[in-house]
């Protein structure tokens, strides 16, 4: 059980850190550094790679990567995706949804410090510009609070410019993931007809201009959806950065040749100098907290400092710090995994069965059976074929399920472009003698260089034969 006499004030909850008396309070965090960060800086730098260079990587010719909302074509993994694929983005969407709360359930808001792109161009791109051009937080405030001399014209100039040449940059790698780098690289050798394009991305680029230079860290606690769900995914099982209250409280500053009575906390407020959204985490958990792990390293380095034990501020859940238990299997998470691993398995089957042809054949509408000689009876059809491949397709149509014969209406193979559509007209002649109700069922086999790729099923209308 937890000791009722270690009990934290609440009141932090009324206010957060970025507003004071109702304006903005700007948070001057500190320059972290420990083990926990430079792992982060070295995920980021994947990260960072990856972010740029995908839109470079092509597979057979197309982008590994394009989410064309304008043309309404998704390549994921090199596999292309088009409207009629609509059910399986849905259910991709949904898989990962899940995934995402599943994960918080069990690891609070790891991704938001770790693997967020917002945190990751905040914290290890345009911070660490911020830190080479104006110095650490201390050195930042100073030059806030300075008149308008030559010093501070020249570093803020310099700041704005790399601010903006970086917001510029990105906003070409997302345009690229888009339009394609193809697509993006003829709209940049020919400005002059394409100003829309240009004014568009001229925008984005001072939105993300904004966000990063003033906007910062209200991205994370006003904007952002995911930080509002951390207090409803979360229980006291989660795994989250905790200060360790059992430990570390009552807090009481280190005094030379002192024999230490109160708790490990030496009250160094190095934990909210840190901070980049300006908490103390010492109050318990916050919707602020974005996991980042700087508190951590730095009350590590503090404790290290004073000969205390390191972990006073660490990676544990709740009834980790009050009961000493490791991580439990609760229902939660095993209703998530059970739901989650059924998601995955459909996904995947959908996906292993999903064919490079989509084909829809429908009977013309408003039109009935046509007489034919021989005893013959007629239906004209509609086809409408998707190629989602990167060749060009040579269709012919066969009937499987019965005898009878295929006229196309004009050429007798109908020529499907690479990831594109085509469709045409056919007539399904049948003897009267195969037509034993209204309608017959029929089963048209989709062939290519011989090779079946799909059938199709549809019905014939006829008149019934009387039976002897």
């Amino acid at each position: 059980m937890v000791n009722e006499d270690i009990m934290l004030d609440e009141s932090f909850r009324d206010s957060i850190a970025t507003i004071k008396d109702g304006k903005r309070a700007w948070i001057y965090a500190q320059k972290p550094k420990g083990k926990l960060y430079t792992k982060r800086t070295l995920l980021s730098i994947v990260y960072l790679i990856a972010f740029f260079s995908l839109p470079f990587i092509k597979v057979n010719g197309e982008p590994l990567f394009l989410i064309n909302i304008l043309e309404r074509k998704f390549i994921l993994f090199g596999v292309i995706f088009w409207p009629q694929d609509l059910f399986l983005f849905v259910l991709g969407m949904l898989t990962f949804v899940v995934f995402i709360v599943l994960f918080t359930v069990v690891f609070g808001r790891v991704f938001c410090g770790w693997a967020c792109p917002q945190t990751i161009f905040l914290e290890m791109v345009f911070r660490k510009i911020e830190y080479w051009i104006e110095g650490d937080a201390s050195h930042q405030k100073v030059l806030n609070k300075q008149v308008w001399n030559a010093e501070k014209i020249r570093k803020k100039t310099v700041k704005i410019i790399a601010f903006f040449f970086v917001s510029f940059l990105i906003a070409n790698t997302f345009l690229s993931y888009i339009i394609g780098i193809d697509e993006l690289k003829k709209i940049a050798y020919d400005i002059s007809n394409n100003i829309g394009t240009l004014v568009s991305l001229l925008i984005f680029t001072t939105i993300f201009f904004g966000v990063y230079l003033w906007f910062r860290e209200q991205v994370c606690i006003v904007v952002c959806p995911y930080g509002r769900l951390q207090g409803v995914l979360l229980d006291k099982n989660s795994i989250l950065v905790a200060y360790d209250y059992i430990k570390g409280e009552p807090r009481a500053k280190i005094r030379k040749n002192d024999a230490r009575t109160a708790g490990d906390c030496i009250d160094c407020h190095q934990c909210v100098n840190v901070c980049p959204t300006g908490i103390d985490i010492r109050n318990g958990t916050q919707l602020e907290c974005v996991n980042c792990s700087a508190c951590i390293d730095v009350c590590d380095h503090m404790m290290e400092s004073v000969g205390l034990e390191k972990g006073l501020i660490r990676y544990d859940s709740e009834n980790g710090i009050a009961n000493k238990q490791k991580l439990k299997i609760t229902g939660r998470i095993i209703a998530y995994s059970i739901v989650l691993c059924i998601l995955i398995g459909i996904l995947v089957t959908l996906l292993a069965s999903r064919s490079d042809v989509e084909t829809s054949i429908l009977r013309t509408p408003g039109l009935l059976y046509q007489e034919q000689p021989n005893n013959c009876v007629s239906n004209l059809y509609n086809i409408k074929l998707v190629n989602k491949t990167r060749n060009e397709l040579p269709i012919v149509l066969k009937i499987e399920s019965d005898s009878g014969q295929i006229k196309m209406v004009g050429s007798n193979v109908i020529d499907v472009e690479k990831e594109n559509m085509a469709s045409s007209e056919f007539f399904v002649i049948l003897n009267r003698n195969q037509l034993t109700s209204r309608k017959t069922k029929l089963t048209i086999g989709i062939y290519t260089n011989g090779k079946q790729i799909e059938t199709v099923n549809t019905n014939f209308l006829g008149p019934l034969t009387k039976t002897k």
